[in-house]
């Protein structure tokens, strides 16, 4: 089924926007969305999103929403352009991996808002947008005149989502958001880390993972708001509150016990066996989250004893008594290889998998089925590739991105095709260095 129109603003669009918006055919007794040229429609097709974050956690849900066929036109500083296009190596040609890899399906515009014109520029697109993405510091925007109470007097269906690091208001609003330091903050640091040893950082910078699935979801529900009430709407969504929301049952264990947590490695306080063990050339983590699993990992092991000694009969002895058991599992994982086990574990119905190296995780079977490895083209880069979206949908499929864009690639084709400045205008705005167009496009 199609997107209700009433996701989309109410305002004329340019010919060549308005072309692009889904059409509904019969098909088979039921209504299916086609685009003009007969592919399959996004869900967000003819949503326009203006982009002004930067680095992780704005960029990664606004590429979610260019995944899902929103058009997507990410607001860069002339010359420098996203702070991740300098973070590496490795780099692709010129090209960081890690701007690579949250930054496709969208289009780049160079626009220095410094600039009287600049500002200008951004308010103008703001105008004729659906959702605004922003990660300044709480106020900054307001006072260059970019603030949602300003931009939605000239728009108000404009959904507004800002994005920091504590929130909008309160005592740590005018800090600097980062993932590591809000991480440590909410407490993600003090659980994350070996049984005995100091706390440490996860792998990937979750904090803002979160907080970009966040800001997603909450624009996604604001669309749909403004499809009932013909408004738009500003959406405050921070680090803070989003990793501390992912505290889930290590929240709510303090706050109704007062229970304070504290770190298991790859163990599970209220599970056991449930954490990785040490195999003859690496390590398998198995899960046993019953009674029944428990003793099929005991078969599985050839320790049929330890089903039925008496301390371990329930999940909660075996918790209570969990140095002795893990001792004797340990020991016994230690004589194969993980292969080996993994082999014995097949159909025995017990949930245990492999760590895995990041080259063992793209050699997996199903994380090619599931189009995890999504390859593009890029202007300068050549051939590169990233992780796909993790969401698949019956009705359209994700193929076919459109690689990250050059700093400035398509400064001229938005205002052109967007703003519908003139080339007269847009040649003055190239010559004040109001903006910046990419010299290779």
């Amino acid at each position: 089924m199609s997107a209700p129109l009433g996701l989309f603003r109410s305002r004329v669009r340019p010919a060549a926007v308005t072309s692009l918006l889904p059409v509904r055919i019969p098909a088979g007794g039921r209504w299916i969305s086609r685009s003009p040229t007969g592919g399959a429609v996004r869900p967000l097709e003819g949503v326009t999103v203006l982009d002004l974050t930067r680095v992780l956690a704005g960029p990664f849900a606004t590429m979610i929403l260019g995944d899902l066929g929103a058009e997507v036109i990410k607001v860069e500083r002339p010359g420098a352009g996203d702070d991740t296009r300098t973070w590496g190596p490795p780099f692709v040609g010129s090209e960081s991996a890690y701007f690579l890899s949250v930054n496709r399906n969208k289009k780049s515009v160079a626009v220095d808002m410094k600039h009287p014109r600049g500002v200008k520029i951004i308010q103008e697109l703001a105008g004729v947008c659906d959702v605004l993405v922003e990660n300044y510091l709480p106020g900054k925007l307001r006072q260059m005149g970019l603030g949602y109470e300003q931009l939605s007097r000239g728009n108000p269906q404009l959904i507004y989502c800002s994005i920091s690091g504590y929130g909008q208001t309160g005592p740590q609003a005018q800090s600097p958001g980062y993932d590591s330091i809000v991480s440590a903050v909410s407490g993600m640091m003090h659980i994350t880390g070996p049984e005995d040893g100091e706390p440490v950082r996860p792998g990937v910078a979750m904090t803002d993972m979160a907080t970009g699935l966040y800001a997603h979801g909450a624009v996604m529900a604001a669309l749909l708001q403004r499809h009932k009430t013909g408004r738009g709407v500003h959406i405050d969504c921070n680090l803070l509150s989003s990793q501390v929301s992912c505290l889930s049952h290590i929240a709510a264990n303090y706050l109704n016990a007062g229970k304070e947590a504290r770190r298991w490695g790859t163990a599970h306080e209220s599970i056991v066996p449930y954490q990785a063990f040490r195999t003859r050339d690496g390590f398998l983590v198995v899960g046993a989250g019953n009674n029944q699993q428990f003793v099929r990992v005991c078969q599985v092991l050839e320790l049929p004893e330890l089903a039925e000694e008496p301390k371990y009969k329930t999940n909660n002895l075996r918790v209570q008594n969990r140095q002795q058991l893990l001792d004797t599992l340990s020991n016994r994982f230690l004589q194969e290889s993980t292969a080996d086990w993994l082999k014995r574990f097949e159909g025995s119905g017990v949930p245990v998998g492999p760590i895995n190296s990041i080259q063992e995780v793209f050699a997996e079977p199903q994380v090619k089925h599931n189009g995890l490895i999504q390859e593009m083209q890029h202007p300068a880069a050549g051939p590169v590739t990233v992780p796909g979206p993790a969401v698949r949908f019956s009705s359209f499929s994700p193929s076919g991105p459109t690689p990250p864009p050059l700093i400035g690639q398509h400064t001229v084709q938005v205002l052109r095709d967007t703003l519908s400045y003139s080339d007269d205008v847009i040649r003055t705005l190239l010559e004040s260095g109001a903006v910046a167009q990419n010299e290779a496009f």
